[in-house]
This record gives structure tokens, sequence and C-alpha cells, in this order.
């Protein structure tokens, strides 16, 4: 996952975090600001009810002097309450105390906040009860919660909106850099200094990095091209020489027979030496990006190529070689690479492959992927060798011959053409190497 999408992702659900906690605390929030205005109401409407006890109407109910009675008044839809009665407690001062208790009031149950009131009147002991429903408050408390809940629903994916736009625009200078100079880093002769305009120094600083190290890299590039060619002209040179004198020596017929094994054993050490100097300088050389890809190859044509400068070998173990290739596929790159690429693994298969073998090559189309196999059924692998045949220097059979380089060409012609490789083996059964080839940018003309 992105930086950029990880970032809106963080931010909306840091958001939605808070707002859960808010939504989640909200009714009490409400319900301790709504009770204190309540308590503030109910102490008020007691305040004014006690500077009333001296009124007639309400001294005819004292002086009945009946425990028993009680003085009731209620609102017309109940929400309000006011009761005095007469209580068997004796109180040492008045105090107040408030509570939340439901109510069963003209065979109705609600829940009502309610002030309690012991006093003494007239050296009598009395009760008053004033309650306030709280039916009202938990409706309006829950229309609340849904009103806030879709409000701040609606700031979440607002904000998510806005915080994933803007993110965008914060990247566009990384994804330039990527674009234009990261992706290019392979071609050091193509890379483009031009500066990257952003308004955020991290990506200036990381521009200037990139532009600093690629610089270093060129020049490393240059000394290791100047490097490779001295190698090649130091080291085959002398090779050849050698070689000369000693081919001049065996045509001395002083030598005797152990003389001239001696001689003929030199020169084909001689040989491997350069061979094996020639495919170093080839793996350095396409690592190098030193070989030009615009040639127009078919694949057909380039499997028969080689299967006619193979024939001998072929002939020679009794082998079956089929092409089966569907469609004549055709893409850019360079005829001499790729031909080496499919020559060393066909080579390969010649190598491990019994007297009286099959070697096949097919084709397919795979994802939208055009793909080359090339299977045998010789000795195969197991896993561990799988996992080191594209490794330089490594020989799967220590009784072939060989230089343990095929396989390493095969991986950095087929990296230089972007061409994936998959080797799947099993022994005793044979191996098979499966080339998938990236889509074309262009189409080839005709």
């Amino acid at each position: 996952m992105r930086i950029k999408h990880q970032l809106t992702i963080f931010n909306a659900l840091t958001r939605f975090l808070i707002i859960l906690a808010i939504w989640l605390s909200l009714p009490i929030l409400i319900e301790k600001v709504v009770y204190k205005r309540i308590d503030k109401t109910l102490l008020e409407k007691k305040e004014k009810f006690i500077e009333h006890l001296d009124k007639r109407e309400i001294n005819d109910f004292l002086t009945r002097n009946d425990s028993t009675e009680t003085f009731a008044s209620f609102s017309t839809l109940h929400n309000e309450f006011l009761q005095l009665y007469q209580s068997k407690e004796k109180q040492g001062k008045a105090h107040t105390v408030v509570k939340n208790e439901p109510r069963i009031i003209e065979g109705e149950r609600s829940d009502y906040r309610v002030l309690y009131y012991d006093f003494v009147y007239e050296n009598t002991n009395y009760k008053l009860e004033i309650g306030s429903s709280l039916s009202e408050i938990k409706e309006l408390t829950f229309v609340i919660r849904v009103f806030i809940l879709i409000v701040l629903s609606i700031v979440i994916v607002f904000s998510f909106l806005v915080d994933a736009f803007f993110i965008e625009y914060l990247f566009q200078p990384f994804h330039r850099i990527i674009n234009q100079k990261i992706r290019h880093v392979n071609e050091p002769d193509k890379f483009n200094y031009t500066p990257i305009q952003s308004s955020s120094t991290d990506f200036q600083e990381l521009d200037e990095v990139l532009n600093q190290m690629m610089t270093r890299i060129q020049d490393l590039f240059l000394i290791e091209k100047q490097f490779i060619a001295n190698v090649s002209h130091e080291l085959l040179s002398p090779i050849s020489l050698l070689k000369n004198r000693f081919e001049n020596l065996i045509q001395n017929e002083s030598l005797d027979e152990e003389a001239v094994n001696k001689v003929v054993s030199s020169l084909r050490t001689l040989d491997l030496l350069k061979k094996i100097i020639n495919n170093l300088l080839l793996i350095s050389r396409i690592e190098n990006n030193q070989y030009m890809t615009d040639e127009d190859i078919h694949c057909r044509s380039l499997f028969a190529t080689i299967q006619e400068e193979l024939q001998d070998r072929m002939e020679e173990k009794e082998l079956h070689f089929s092409i089966d290739l569907n469609e004549n596929h055709r893409f850019r790159g360079n005829t001499t690479l790729i031909h080496i690429m499919f020559y060393n693994v066909i080579v390969n298969a010649i190598k491990f492959t019994p007297a009286n073998g099959r070697i096949a090559v097919t084709d397919a189309r795979k994802n939208g992927h055009y793909t080359i196999t090339i299977q045998d059924n010789g000795c195969g692998m197991d896993e561990t060798q799988l996992e080191h045949i594209f490794h330089r220097f490594t020989r799967l059979n220590v009784t072939k011959e060989g230089q343990g380089l095929g396989l390493a060409i095969v991986k950095s012609i087929a990296d230089f053409h972007q061409i994936e490789i998959r080797a799947v083996s099993e022994i005793h059964k044979g191996s098979a190497f499966e080339f998938v080839f990236p889509k074309p940018k262009t189409p080839i003309k005709s």
C-alpha cells in the first residue's frame, strides 16, 4: 500500500476514533448539562413553594393535621409534579436531595428527576417532592445523537476526500521523481538531471541527493566501461599470443609424445580461459547496458536457426527436438543476445538429457503475456540446485563440461530485456524454463 493511501486512512481512522469518543460521551455530557438545568429549575420551584406555605389554601391542608393526607399537583401531560406530605422521620435540619427514579402516575410509568426536601413547619416534619419528567430529555438526547452521527459521518467523508486530494497534490513531486528519474537509474546516459519543482523541501533534498548519486554512478559507470575495455585488451592479447606460441611449438618435430600432450593440454586450458573471460565480459557489458535493443526479432526464425546449429549434437544423442509455436511472436531487442539466451538453455538441455530423450519448445498466452517454454526429460534438479542455477560459476554436475556461466548469461540477458524466467524441475523427470515476455509498449509494424 502506498504512503499516501496509508496517510489518508490513518487520518480518517484518527478522526473516526475522535468522533466515536465524542459520540459515546455525548449522552453523559448532555445529561450533565440538562440535569444541572433541571436541578436549578427544581430548586427555584422549591423556593417559590416554600415562600407560599402561609397561604390560606395550603394552610387549610396543613391544619387538618392528618399525616396520611398528601397535597399533590400534576401538569396536564404529567411532565411535572409536586407532592407534599408529613414525614415520620424527625428532621434536625432542612436538607435537599435530587435523584432519578421511576414513578407511576395515573397508571403511566415514567422516569423523573425528583427533588426531595425535608423541612419542619410549625413543629411538624414535612417532605416536599418536586419532579420533572426525563422522557423528553431521553428523546432529545437520541435525536441529538442521530443528528450528530449524520453530521460527523459527513465530516469524515468530506475530510477523507480532502485529505486524499491534498496528499495526492503533496506527493506529485515524489511521483515525478520516480517516473522521470528512479525508473531510469539503469540507464545513466539517459538520466534526467532537471530539478523537480516542489513546494516541499524534503522532496527537493531527495531530488538533489538523487542527482548527486547518479552523477557519481555515471562516473563509476564510465570508469567500469574503460576498465572492461582495458581488461579485454590486456587479458585476451596475452592469451592469443600464448596460444600462437603453443601452436607453433606443437609443430616442432623434436618434441616427444609426452611434450605434445602437455602442449595440447595447455592449449585447451588457454581456450577455456579465453572462453571464461569472454563470458564474463559479455555479462559485464549486458549489465552495463552496452547493447542496443532496437532490432525486430522473430521467434520462429530464431529457433529454426538454433535448431540448425545444434542439429549435429542432437543427432549424436538421438534426441527428439520439436518446435511448436502457435504464433510468430515479434518484439524489440538485441538479436545476438536473445540468440545466446535460448541457445545456452537448449545446449544445457542437450547436455543433461540422456540419449533418445526429448526437448520441446512451446508457447502460450498467460495473463496477456507471451511465454516460451523449453522443456526436457533429462536428469532434472532438486530444490537446492534450482535456487543457485543462475549464480555464476555454479556447476550442477561436475562430470559435465562447462564453466558454470551459461545460465548466468541467460539471466543477465533476460533481465536486460525485462523478460522473466521461471524454472521448474524434478529429479529424473526433467526441467522446464519458461520465458515470460513483457507486454509491448508500442505495436511492431509489419
